[in-house]
């Protein structure tokens, strides 16, 4: 069973985390600065972004992860160091080195995370200046501020935790993400990091990653631009005491369900907090032939920019959900689909209504439609009448408030 907890990244046993601000960029002021720890060496993986141009971070931890080992991650926002050439590897290897030097550990066991502005180089030396502070402040409550640190256009940080028990042990993840924009399939500007007490080798850390990452994290969308600079790491340190976990079985298995639960609502709250959103669009395609086949359908969905649109509108456009489905590349028979809109309303009382079935619009009371998409949280479900599997995507409605942001995003 898996238990939703407190205490972020550093809810697992021996880690600890730290947010301040470095003054990085002029017009934030907030804190622009996040230092990650575990107090022994922890077996690493990660997954990285599917962009041909790759941030100059990413192809240092891409290098570093290979090891299997590491020990901190260091965190900055403002400035990507992305399309910065040899002088931003130059500057992601200075704060990587920082770290270690105040951390006392070896470069190669320190990662460097960095979103922001592209093709702009980092004022590395004032995250080096704050890089003292930001070590000695490293705590078991960091979390929060670890979180809000790592923050861009996000409007809330975003960060949760899950324990289970493991061959008779507690074990748990903890994990902190930020994301906003430049969210598509196959992540998006997301950075996400997960921690865990758990015993288990890097090579399972990274089967596990496969599992979950597919069916969470790779099935949000918010405006259809994969970025730069997408990464997750997943880093654990054994403290939990369970039996190391090297291979598949039993014990694996409830790993990899409790890191599913967890980045699940990882991806929803990514999803939720979209660029100028105002509701979040969960769709679950139900009685397919495979999971495959239903999460390319939901995915195909929630990134439509039309059903975006009418969601926005409160619109029960049910075309508009036919036509992303009918381009997803999936085969199904459309004589045969069935499409509810539902939510929750204030009284936690669940409201639906039916737009399609048989593949044909239905006349729908256009009121309670206007109460059911009137809700903070919306639910497409699909039902496609062949087999058992389902799955499914989140995504959010296209706002004014998107292109706002995006209009004057260097700023």
């Amino acid at each position: 069973m898996v238990k939703f907890i407190d205490g972020g990244v550093t809810a697992p046993q021996g880690f600890k985390a730290n947010g301040i601000w470095n003054g990085i960029k002029e017009s934030r002021k907030t804190f622009d600065t996040a230092l990650l720890y575990s107090d022994v060496m922890c077996e690493a993986a990660g997954m990285f972004t599917t962009n041909k141009v790759k941030a100059e971070c990413v192809k240092l931890d891409m290098e570093r992860i290979k090891s299997g080992k590491a020990q901190a991650v260091i965190i900055n926002v403002c400035y990507a160091n992305a399309c910065t050439g040899a002088k931003g590897m130059e500057i992601a290897i200075r704060e990587g080195k920082s770290a270690a030097d105040a951390l006392n550990l070896k470069e190669e066991n320190v990662l460097v995370c960095s979103t922001g502005i592209i093709g702009q180089q980092l004022p590395v030396e004032k995250v080096e200046a704050g890089m003292e502070k930001l070590a000695a402040g490293l705590s078991k409550e960091g979390h929060t501020n670890a979180s809000l640190a790592i923050m861009t256009t996000d409007t809330k940080n975003k960060e949760c935790a899950v324990e289970t028990v493991i061959g008779g042990k507690t074990v748990r993840i903890g994990a902190m993400c930020k994301g906003s924009g430049m969210i598509h399939i196959n992540m998006g500007t997301m950075l996400s990091f997960n921690t865990t007490d758990c015993a288990i080798t890097n090579k399972m850390l990274l089967e596990a990653l496969h599992k979950v990452v597919p069916a969470t994290y790779n099935c949000v969308s918010v405006d259809g631009d994969t970025s730069t600079n997408d990464t997750i790491l997943l880093l654990a340190n054994g403290k939990a005491g369970n039996s190391l976990i090297d291979g598949p079985g039993e014990d694996f298995d409830i790993f990899v369900e409790a890191l599913k639960t967890l980045c699940v609502q990882m991806a929803k709250k990514i999803a939720a907090d979209g660029e100028g959103a105002s509701h979040m669009v969960e769709c679950t395609v139900h009685g397919a032939c495979c999971e495959e086949k239903a999460r390319v359908i939901a995915k195909s969905v929630i990134s439509s920019s039309l059903v975006k649109a009418a969601f926005f509108g409160k619109d029960a456009n049910c075309g508009r959900i036919l036509c992303a489905m009918g381009y997803s590349g999936a085969d199904f028979d459309p004589d045969k689909v069935k499409v509810d809109f539902a939510s929750v309303d204030s009284n936690g009382d669940y409201q639906s209504v039916t737009v399609i079935q048989d593949g044909v619009g239905l006349e729908f009371d256009e009121d309670q439609a206007l109460k059911v998409l009137g809700e903070k949280e919306i639910f497409v479900h699909v039902y496609l009448g062949e087999g058992d599997a389902e799955a499914s995507a989140w995504g959010c409605d296209l706002t004014y408030d998107y292109v706002k942001i995006n209009g004057d995003y260097r700023s």
